[in-house]
C-alpha cells in the first residue's frame, strides 16, 4: 500500500480532557487511529488523515458535526521534499491542507472555531479527489494548487491554470523550481512564440460548459477588462450575453501575479516585511500585522502593550484610507464624480498623519518582528487628534450626499444580493459577510494585538446587497475613528520593541552600547533571525475581510513555506453565482461593492 493511501499513524497519547473539542469529536466519530494530531504554534487543531478518508472526514465536518464547519477558509499545499525538521509526521513529498472555519463555533467559543486537515502525498505526480461538490469555493483553490504545485484533483470541472498562462511550463512553488530570474535562460519572444501565446489567451466557451448559440439565437461573448475602469485593476471577465442580460461569465485573474509566496522562500524573515505591503496595496501596515504576529508566535515573542496599541492605531488608519477609496470609486461607478475628490482629500489628511509617524505614506513596511520600526515621534498626538475630530463630520456629509442619493440607491438596493448561508459557502468574509447580518468580526470574536481592550461596535447590514456593503464600510470608518481615539487617550508607556533575542532588528539604543546586541543586530539584518522549527498562522480582520499568513519554519533564516490567504480571492470567485440573470449595469455595481484589489487576489 502506498504511503499516501494508508491511514495516518496514531496520534501521540494525550490526556483526553486537554484535547480541543473538535479533535475529541473526530476521534469519537472516526477513531483515534484515523488521525495524527500535530502540535503547532498557533493552537489551530491540525490533524493528518489518509487520502482515502479525506472526503468522508471533510463531509462530516461540514454537515454531520454539531456546529458544523461550513466555510472552507483556505486550501493549498506544501512541497515537503527538502524539509529537515518534520518531527515524526507521516512520510510526504507533498502535503495538501484544508483550513475549515465554523462561524457559529467561533462566536460561541471565542476563537476556537477552526480546524486544519492535512493529507500526505508521495510521488512526482500527486493527486487527490476534488472537493468542489462539497465546498463551492474549492474550485479556485484547487486550480491554484494544481497551477503552482502540480497536484491533480480528480473530478474537478475545469482544472486549468488560474494565476499563470496556459503555456507556462512547470509548477513554481515546487522546491526544484528556480526562485530568481537569473536562474532561467534569457527570455526570447519570436513571432512563432508570440502567436502561440496569443492563441493560448483565446477564450473557448466550450471549455467552460457554455454554448455559442441556442435554438433561436446566438449569444455574444464580451471581454470586460483586463483594462477597464470599472474592473478596478488588471481583471478580465468574459461575459456570455443575451442582449444586456448576463447568461454566464468567467472571471479571469492572474494578470497581477508576482509570486509573493515564492519570494518568501528567498527573503529573510525580516527582509520579507516590505513584500507584505504590496499584497493589499491599499492596506499598508495592515498587511504587515498578520505576518509579524505569525513569526512572533514561531519565535515565542510577546510584544509590549505600547507596541500592540501603536499597531492597532496605525492599522485602523489604513482601514479608513482603504474604505475612503472604496467609497469614492463606488460612487464614481454609479456616475457621480464630485465625491471622490473630497474623499481623496480626506485620504491625504490621513496619509499626512501616517507619514509623520512612519516616514512613508502608502507602503510604510513599518512593523517589525517584535515591535515597530521606531517610537512615536513628538507631536503625533496633536496630528491624530486633529484628524479624528475632522473626519466624523465629513462622513456625515458623505452619507447625506452620496449614500442617500436617489440614483445611487436605485442602482444598488436589492442588486447583487446574497444571503448569509451563501456567503459562508463561498468563503466571503469582512464587510461582505457582515452586510448579510452575520455578526462576525475577528477583532471581537478572537481579539489579537490587544483589541480586547477596545470598545467599538460591529456594523451589520440586512439584505446583503450592493447598498448594504457600502453602508457597512461607512459605519466601519466611524468605528475606526472611535478606536483611534482610545489609542490616543490611552497610549501605554514603555518600549516600542520586545526584549527578546529574535526581535529584528534589536533596539538601536542597546545596539550602540552592548557588543552582544551589536553582533545580533549585524547577523539578524544581514542574514536574518533564525526562527525555531514549527508551523503557525494568524488571522486578522483586514480592510477587505480575513487575511492570514501561514508560515512554516525549518529552523533557518528564511521561511520554508509562506501561505497568504487573502479575502479578495474568494470574493471574485463568487461573481458568476451572484450575477447570472442580471444586467451588465448590475455587474458594474457588484464589482464596485466587493472592494477588491488585484494584488490581493493574485499575490
Amino acid at each position: 500500500m502506498a504511503a499516501d493511501d494508508a491511514p495516518a499513524a496514531p496520534a501521540p497519547a494525550t490526556v483526553p480532557g486537554t484535547l480541543p473539542e473538535v479533535v475529541r469529536e473526530l476521534y469519537a466519530r472516526f477513531g483515534e487511529n484515523a488521525f495524527l494530531l500535530q502540535p503547532t504554534k498557533d493552537d489551530v487543531p491540525t490533524l493528518w488523515v489518509g487520502k482515502d478518508r479525506l472526503l468522508e472526514v471533510l463531509s462530516w465536518l461540514k454537515t454531520g458535526i454539531a456546529r458544523p464547519y461550513r466555510m472552507l477558509l483556505d486550501l493549498h499545499a506544501m512541497d515537503e521534499r527538502l524539509r529537515r525538521h518534520r518531527g515524526g509526521l507521516p512520510p510526504s513529498d507533498f502535503t495538501v491542507f484544508y483550513h475549515l472555519l465554523s462561524v457559529e463555533r467561533d462566536v460561541q467559543t471565542r476563537g476556537r472555531g477552526d480546524v486544519r486537515i492535512k493529507v500526505a502525498l508521495t510521488g512526482d505526480k500527486p493527486g487527490l479527489q476534488s472537493i468542489t461538490r462539497l465546498f463551492a469555493n474549492a474550485n479556485w483553490y484547487e486550480r491554484e494548487t494544481w497551477d503552482l504545485f502540480g497536484i491533480d484533483f480528480a473530478g474537478h470541472p475545469n482544472l486549468y491554470r488560474i494565476l499563470l498562462p496556459r503555456y507556462w511550463k512547470g509548477h513554481p512553488l515546487r522546491k526544484d523550481y528556480p526562485a530568481r530570474a537569473t536562474e532561467f535562460d534569457p527570455y526570447m519572444l519570436d513571432a512563432a512564440r508570440e502567436d502561440a501565446e496569443q492563441e493560448a489567451l483565446l477564450f473557448k466557451p466550450e471549455e467552460w460548459g457554455m454554448q455559442r448559440a441556442s435554438d433561436d439565437h446566438d449569444f455574444m461573448f464580451l471581454n470586460l477588462g483586463p483594462n477597464h475602469p470599472s474592473a478596478h485593476g488588471a481583471f478580465r471577465i468574459v461575459l456570455q450575453l443575451d442582449g444586456e442580460e448576463i447568461v454566464d461569465c468567467v472571471p479571469d485573474i492572474g494578470y497581477h501575479h508576482r509570486g509573493a509566496e515564492k519570494m518568501a522562500e528567498r527573503q529573510s524573515w525580516h527582509t520579507y516585511i516590505p513584500y507584505t505591503d504590496r499584497i493589499d496595496y491599499l492596506g499598508g501596515v495592515m498587511n504587515n500585522l498578520p505576518y509579524v504576529l505569525t513569526v512572533e508566535k514561531l519565535a515565542g515573542i510577546e510584544v509590549p502593550d505600547r507596541v500592540k496599541t501603536i499597531r492597532i492605531m496605525m492599522t485602523e488608519f489604513f482601514r479608513i484610507t482603504s474604505h475612503l477609496l472604496f467609497l469614492g470609486t463606488y460612487v464614481q461607478d454609479v456616475g457621480a464624480m464630485t465625491p471622490i475628490f473630497f474623499m481623496f482629500t480626506d485620504r491625504m489628511k490621513a496619509y499626512d498623519v501616517i507619514e509623520a509617524v512612519t516616514g512613508f505614506r502608502m507602503h510604510p513596511a513599518w512593523f517589525r518582528i517584535g515591535g515597530v520600526a521606531q517610537d512615536l515621534p513628538r507631536g503625533w498626538d496633536k496630528l491624530v487628534r486633529e484628524f479624528v475630530e475632522w473626519l466624523p463630520r465629513r462622513l456625515d456629509e458623505y452619507e447625506k450626499a452620496a449614500l442617500k442619493n436617489g440614483i445611487l440607491r436605485a442602482r444598488t438596493i436589492d442588486v447583487a444580493q446574497y444571503n448569509a448561508e451563501e456567503a459562508v459557502e463561498w468563503g466571503v468574509t469582512g464587510p461582505g459577510l457582515r452586510a448579510t447580518g452575520v455578526n462576525y468580526d475577528l477583532r471581537k470574536v478572537r481579539p489579537y494585538s490587544g483589541y480586547e481592550n477596545f470598545e467599538f461596535e460591529v456594523p451589520l447590514g440586512r439584505k446583503g446587497d450592493a447598498y448594504d456593503r457600502a453602508v457597512v464600510r461607512l459605519e466601519e470608518m466611524r468605528q475606526s475613528v472611535r478606536i483611534i481615539k482610545q489609542c490616543l487617550d490611552n497610549m501605554p508607556a514603555g518600549p516600542y520593541k520586545a526584549d527578546h533575542p529574535l526581535t529584528c532588528p534589536p533596539p538601536r539604543e542597546r545596539m550602540l552600547q552592548d557588543i552582544e546586541t551589536l553582533i545580533t543586530h549585524f547577523l539578524d539584518v544581514s542574514w536574518g533571525p533564525v526562527i525555531p522549527p514549527g508551523e503557525s498562522s494568524q488571522l486578522i480582520e483586514a480592510t477587505k475581510g480575513i487575511n492570514s499568513y501561514y508560515c512554516v519554519s525549518d529552523g533557518s533564516t528564511t521561511s520554508y513555506r509562506t501561505r497568504i490567504r487573502t479575502p479578495s480571492f474568494p470574493h471574485l470567485q463568487m461573481i458568476p453565482y451572484i450575477i447570472k440573470g442580471s444586467m451588465i449595469a448590475d455587474l458594474i455595481m457588484l464589482l464596485a461593492s466587493i472592494d477588491f484589489v488585484m494584488a490581493d487576489v493574485d499575490r
